[in-house]
């Protein structure tokens, strides 16, 4: 009942962040004129209707999709590894998905034109989605042979490390203006994303998040050990390389159109535990769904406050929000370490 009553208090808070996002902005629409525009397309004035939906719908939209399939990666990650600081920034996948954006922006000439339109948009996705992947294999190689999580966490960082290093070097061989596009796409935006952007990354999110329900039980049994899930008839690198694939096109598919955010995937599982008290996966996955959604359209408001058109990079508010979770849980875990 409790649990039931907080995923309904998150539900509506999502409802009025979503809203929030739309009605914030240089031109002030009222809140019954964006309703109006949602549900029936019309407006009193016209160019209300195009600020609402082809500007700032697919902006929230975008901040929804990221939040969930980034809170639900990182979920997994820290399950699976049973490490508080897996996250998809931290284990270096996203810098996996980074890679393989890079490769297409810079290497395949994607920017150049060369490539538009909804096959551009896919091959982009495959791109993310294969980088991210090929980091993935190497941890799930890795784990096979070396149980240590802060070991493979590490090893994570550096697999991260080695991915950013190959993406100097696409940097400093490419042109000026493919360089510049680049470089801002690493900072990390929800504005960049369009209606048909949109149509390709919606499907991949929803697939992802789809394949993490059938991982849910897997998760649950794995909190108390390979030894014990192996002996309820689990079988163990199955369900890891199902986590992986749904963890690859999560983090991947965001990466590919909004860019490499960070923390969010490492916060927002760890505030669900706060708010439901609870290790059961089936509760923490629906909440990180809610909760992820409400921090990234947070965030979505937060890079409007300057005003005056600017609009900050969602990684630097991303990093104000993650940063202090990320203390906490090493400062509490020190304590603990302490006590014992």
């Amino acid at each position: 009942m409790r649990n039931t009553a907080i995923c309904l208090i998150l539900f509506l808070l999502l409802v009025c962040c979503f809203l929030a996002v739309l009605f914030t902005g240089n031109a002030r629409i009222p809140l019954h004129n964006i309703i109006e525009i949602l549900f029936t397309g019309q407006s009193p004035v016209e160019q209300w209707v195009t600020i609402v939906r082809d500007y700032r719908l697919p902006k929230a939209v975008t901040a929804v999709l990221a939040g969930m399939a980034l809170s639900v990666s990182g979920l997994q990650m820290q399950t699976v590894f049973r490490n508080p600081l897996a996250g998809p920034y931290v284990l270096g996948i996203s810098a996996g998905a980074s890679l393989g954006v890079a490769v297409m922006m810079m290497g395949a000439g994607l920017t150049a034109g060369y490539i538009t339109g909804a096959p551009a948009n896919w091959m982009k996705v495959i791109a993310a989605f294969a980088g991210a992947s090929a980091v993935l294999l190497l941890i799930f190689s890795v784990s096979l042979r070396i149980r240590d999580v802060m070991t493979i966490l590490i090893l994570g960082m550096m697999f991260g490390s080695v991915t950013s290093s190959l993406i100097s070097v696409l940097q400093y061989f490419s042109n000026e203006t493919v360089l510049k596009t680049f470089t801002v796409w690493t900072m990390g935006s929800l504005d960049g994303v369009t209606l048909p952007q949109l149509k390709t990354l919606t499907p991949c999110v929803m697939c992802g998040l789809l394949v993490s329900l059938f991982t849910v039980k897997a998760l649950n049994v794995m909190l108390l050990g390979e030894n014990y899930a192996r002996s309820l008839g689990v079988n163990i690198i199955a369900s890891r390389l199902l986590i992986f694939f749904s963890t690859g096109i999560l983090a991947g598919s965001v990466t590919a159109f909004c860019g490499p955010i960070g923390f969010v995937g490492i916060a927002v599982p760890h505030i669900c535990r706060m708010i439901f008290r609870t290790a059961d996966q089936r509760i923490l996955l629906a909440g990180s769904i809610l909760a992820g959604a409400i921090v990234m359209l947070i965030s979505a408001l937060i890079t409007l406050l300057p005003g005056g058109g600017t609009v900050l990079p969602v990684n630097s508010v991303t990093a104000f929000i993650g940063v202090p979770v990320i203390i906490w849980i090493v400062v509490r875990n020190h304590k603990m370490a302490s006590l014992m």
